[in-house]
């Protein structure tokens, strides 16, 4: 399809110069929306975002339809850049603009002196070009280092010398990050990391829609559309939203964790990169649901800072070494299929315990104790969902008359399905996990070392740190007390002196 090129021609097509001249992003974003709700097609509103149909996305259409600027409270990993980046699904997939233009400006009404003096010359021989609607988004990572001028702009004096200009002249002027985004969406990651003066400086374009530039008169009436994110323990430990600047954000939008294990396997399972090329992966489920329950178990740890927050790329990235590990041991054995087993979530402890930020007791404990403690929870809360109420005694009591089996992350899954096959009881158990004796070995071997990682998790078995399963350590019997007999303990009388 082919668009006009000059202002002459864009008269004369589809885009109406009365509905550009009027309307402004947050009107352009607000009638997208309605047409989407309108639509009634089942098309979500923010793809990818899993979790916040009936809390987080319901606020963000509504503070759209309140034409508001808003901000995303939430801790870290909490898909709040990911939600601001998905905005621009609801700006048009085509806008035109003076071509050249630095801010991006509107044909039909320009607001800076380069383009409105263009305009008045040639008239409809002006040229037009277009943006899409990823262009029209502009984001900055808040730094103590930012200064006015980055965000607001400022005068260049090289400009005012080549150009032979008067450094009050509008030509003079090298436009920051702000009017750049003119005509879209200008978002603000970690708010409270930027310094308190500059924060002053969004005082206009938030409420009046103007910027200043280095005190003189030059004023831009920009069109934009400012979202902010935030981690609300950042108020206090790096920073602060200044009260003015909170006062002018219409809406506040808390995000959160996944509420369910179900929501924060389909997150892991749309962002870790688990399509490899080499092999075919089968990625059983439990061992799915005992990657999601480390963070699940870490979010409720006595031992792990709440305010810092447990990120969901924890999971993501223990996923990804999951699977890589498991990728390993099937290129290593020539196998056909990779499979992850348990032994693989405690490979992946690389990718968890950097995530954690500990309290004085996981501090004491180290990473590596706190993240091994939190696997070995994930698991038992896994074991007993599908195997609560089986009777797996057969296979306890195989451990309890001396017998052991070793099962490395590395072993091919054919030797060690031969060793498993000596444990009564174990092969028949798989059922439990819809695992039969005539699916791959890779398979049967995955779901017999979660069964005993699973009885281990309960201290029902014991295992050595080179992976040894064998009978669990046997508590000793508690020793009767002996009665007090008054010649086993000297008696010393106390001596008054007066």
């Amino acid at each position: 399809m082919s668009f006009p090129r000059t202002l002459g021609e864009l008269r004369r097509s589809s885009f109406s110069e009365q509905r550009l001249r009027h309307r402004t992003v947050k009107s352009e974003l607000r009638e997208n929306l309605i047409c989407r709700l309108q639509k009634h097609d089942g098309q979500v509103i923010f793809p990818g975002i899993v979790g916040y149909d009936d809390t987080v996305v319901p606020q963000i259409i509504n503070a759209i339809l309140s034409r508001h600027n808003f901000i995303l409270l939430g801790l870290r990993g909490q898909a709040k850049s990911r939600i601001l980046r998905a905005l621009t699904t609801l700006l048009d997939s085509q806008t035109p603009y003076v071509a050249g233009c630095e801010i991006r400006d509107n044909p039909y009404a320009p607001i800076c002196r380069r383009c409105r003096e263009e305009v008045a010359r040639i008239g409809d021989a002006t040229p037009i070009a277009y943006l899409t609607a990823d262009e029209r988004y502009v984001e900055k990572l808040a730094t103590p280092d930012v200064t006015i001028a980055d965000l607001i702009g400022d005068i260049d004096p090289i400009k005012a010398a080549r150009g032979g200009h008067e450094l009050s002249s509008e030509f003079t002027v090298h436009y920051g990050l702000l009017p750049r985004a003119n005509r879209g969406i200008f978002a603000i990651n970690e708010l409270p990391d930027l310094a308190g003066k500059i924060q002053v400086g969004l005082f206009n374009i938030m409420q009046e829609g103007d910027v200043q530039i280095k005190g003189y008169p030059i004023r831009l009436a920009l069109d934009v559309a400012i979202v902010f994110s935030a981690n609300p323990e950042d108020y206090t430990a790096r920073g602060k939203i200044i009260t003015p600047l909170k006062d002018r954000i219409g809406s506040e939008i808390r995000t959160h964790y996944p509420a369910t294990v179900d929501e924060g396997i389909a997150i892991t399972a749309q962002e870790a990169w688990t399509s490899r090329n080499a092999y075919p992966l089968h990625m059983p489920t439990y061992i799915q649901q005992v990657i999601e329950r480390i963070a699940f178990a870490a979010r409720e740890d006595k031992k792990i800072d709440k305010r810092s927050g447990v990120s969901q790329r924890i999971p993501i990235s223990a996923m990804e070494n999951v699977v890589s590990n498991a990728e390993r041991r099937a290129i290593s054995n020539d196998e056909q299929t990779v499979v992850p087993r348990v032994s693989d979530v405690y490979a992946a402890l690389p990718a968890i315990t950097g995530k954690l930020e500990l309290e004085y007791e996981g501090e004491m404990k180290g990473a590596d104790h706190v993240s091994r403690e939190l696997i070995r929870a994930a698991i038992a809360k896994t074991y007993d969902e599908y195997f609560t109420g089986a009777n797996t005694q057969q296979i306890v009591q195989w451990f309890d008359l001396g017998g052991e089996v070793q099962l490395s992350d590395s072993v091919s899954a054919v030797d060690a399905l031969e060793n498993l096959k000596e444990i009564q009881g174990l092969l028949e158990k798989l059922g439990q996990l819809n695992i039969s004796q005539k699916d791959s070995p890779e398979q049967q071997v995955s779901a017999a070392e979660f069964i005993l990682e699973g009885l281990y998790a309960h201290k029902r078995i014991g295992r050595s740190e080179e992976r040894v399963f064998k009978a669990g350590e046997k508590k000793p019997e508690p020793q009767r007390e002996k009665p007090f007999d008054a010649e086993d303990r000297p008696y010393r009388q106390r001596r008054q002196f007066n």
